[in-house]
């Protein structure tokens, strides 16, 4: 793969609204390890290896397993996610595919079982955010593999 458009090449300030949501998100309280399933689970549907790259290695820093982070796509099949996290998961599927029969009523109900409204509306400012951060990964060409976690940060 080739990459599109190098980091140095962004116009200043592309990035900058886009971090700071992601410093919200990421010092909202919610896990930052359920964040990484999260996260991982929308880059599969959208397929952007880049991210899933990234994801991968932050959610092992955070102290997921290789089986789940890479069994987060057939979450329903395993017997190893929580009903909270297994709501997160099926929460951030239907907002990622949008079907227009379906409504979130019922996925809020399961959602409130676990989570304030609070951290709900922090969860779907997550899941708009990896969207977000997966279509312009895949657009400007980000080149999978060479994702390193910096120890000292949450990010």
């Amino acid at each position: 793969m080739n990459e599109r458009i190098a980091y140095h090449d962004y116009p200043a300030g592309l990035l900058d609204g886009m971090r700071k949501t992601q410093d919200f998100i990421e010092n909202s309280g919610l896990d930052l390890g359920l964040l990484e399933l999260l996260y991982m689970r929308v880059s599969q549907i959208n397929s952007c290896a880049y991210c899933m790259d990234m994801h991968y290695k932050k959610g092992l820093h955070y102290g997921e397993t290789p089986l789940r982070l890479i069994s987060v796509s057939a979450w329903r099949e395993t017997p190893y996610y929580s009903e909270a996290e297994q709501a997160v998961l099926e929460f951030a599927e239907t907002m990622t595919h949008m079907p227009a029969e379906v409504h979130t009523d019922g996925l809020h109900d399961r959602l409130r079982k676990h989570f304030t409204q609070q951290e709900i509306a922090v969860l779907s400012l997550a899941v708009a955010q990896i969207n977000s951060w997966n279509r312009l990964m895949r657009s400007f060409g980000a080149v999978p593999g060479n994702f390193e976690v910096v120890a000292n940060s949450s990010k």
